[in-house]
């Protein structure tokens, strides 16, 4: 798998994402485009993850930013979880474990192959500060191994005012259960 785009693909993404920056300031209140255009054309396999969060559906934008560290951190921002990253149980040991009815993917491994990782509860929690997400979706998140070792994984979803966290079979699927995906860019 090539993970660069071409000039065109290259310049599509970021004319979409910049659009999505002006669009959305009160996510990334202090940031200029330009830097973050410039961040992103020097690091071409950054960019081609989050031409992968944008294919599936998942709307990327830029929502945290660590100052202090120098960072950039896109996050999914679509209403509702990506469309292109549904129906997928939550890691490959849960896909394996499937006797029939087998999801054709599986959470962790397809954010793995984007180049992305999925959310932690805390940076879901702070998605929701920015709007309301996954009203009628829900995503799988980063669990704890003591969960998943028990055959457990965490997934979150907005509704009645309130982020909730709740548990699942690791092996469960929904055709609304997906995944946020977020990624780091160093500055």
């Amino acid at each position: 798998m090539q993970n660069e785009l071409s000039v065109s693909e290259t310049e599509e993404i970021l004319n979409r994402l910049e659009e999505r920056f002006h669009d959305n300031k009160n996510r990334h209140e202090g940031i200029e485009w330009e830097g973050v255009q410039s961040t992103l054309r020097s690091q071409p396999s950054k960019l081609w993850s989050v031409n992968e969060m944008e294919k599936t559906g998942g709307e990327p934008d830029i929502v945290l930013v660590d100052p202090e560290q120098n960072k950039y951190m896109f996050i999914d921002c679509s209403k509702e979880t990506p469309a292109g990253r549904r129906s997928t149980c939550y890691d490959l040991e849960a896909l394996e474990s499937r006797k029939k009815n087998k999801p054709s993917h599986n959470a962790v491994e397809m954010a793995a192959a984007m180049g992305v990782t999925l959310l932690t509860e805390q940076q879901y929690r702070t998605l929701q500060q920015y709007g309301e997400f996954d009203l009628k979706t829900s995503s799988w998140i980063q669990t704890p191994m003591a969960i998943r070792e028990r055959g457990g994984a965490l997934f979150c979803d907005y509704r009645y005012g309130h982020t909730f966290v709740y548990h699942n079979g690791a092996s469960s699927y929904y055709s609304a259960r997906g995944f946020r995906a977020a990624l780091t860019i160093e500055v």
